[in-house]
């Protein structure tokens, strides 16, 4: 009973995370048109826009932050493969290292960051933070407040993916 629920729980997480990752994508096309259009206005107008500038940056900050639980779906994330990818290691055992590096560092590491920027978040919001150049971005808070949501994102991934490899622990048996 407990593994229906952890495998429906981690289903439920994968359909987000594929979500999330989807308009992280979306987020890159337009990044490259707004990159291009910036561009050409700078170099063939000499018409060149801060608040442009800044806004790649931003969407920058959100295809980094959001799609980084998308890439730990994918299994393209960054991790000990040294030890990860040995010929030894028996399909157990790597789900062993998963779930411990899950446990010990992708959730405290997540908690941290989630815990340290709320209030930097809060702040941003409460003082109005805006650009401190002239025709920059307004609503700094936004970006800010995108730095406890990923990491959320990326811990509520790496507990699926925890819980997925917990269930075919024991499928194995």
């Amino acid at each position: 009973m407990l593994r229906v629920m952890a495998r429906g729980a981690s289903t439920r997480i994968n359909w987000v995370t594929g979500l999330i990752g989807r308009l992280s994508a979306w987020l890159v096309v337009a990044l490259v048109f707004l990159t291009l259009y910036d561009v050409m206005m700078r170099y063939l107008f000499q018409a060149g826009s801060v608040a442009l500038q800044e806004l790649e940056w931003h969407l920058f900050g959100l295809i980094i932050l959001l799609g980084a639980c998308f890439t730990l779906q994918e299994g393209n994330h960054v991790r000990v493969d040294l030890i990860y990818s040995s010929a030894r290691l028996s399909d157990q055992s790597r789900r062993l290292i998963d779930i411990t590096g899950t446990l010990l560092f992708l959730l405290p590491f997540s908690a941290l960051i989630i815990w340290t920027s709320i209030p930097f978040a809060h702040d941003a919001f409460i003082h109005h933070e805006m650009s401190p150049d002239p025709g920059g971005l307004g609503y700094r808070w936004i970006l800010k407040a995108a730095i406890p949501l990923g990491f959320a994102l990326l811990a509520l991934q790496g507990t699926a993916q925890a819980l997925t490899a917990f269930c075919e622990l024991f499928d194995d048996e």
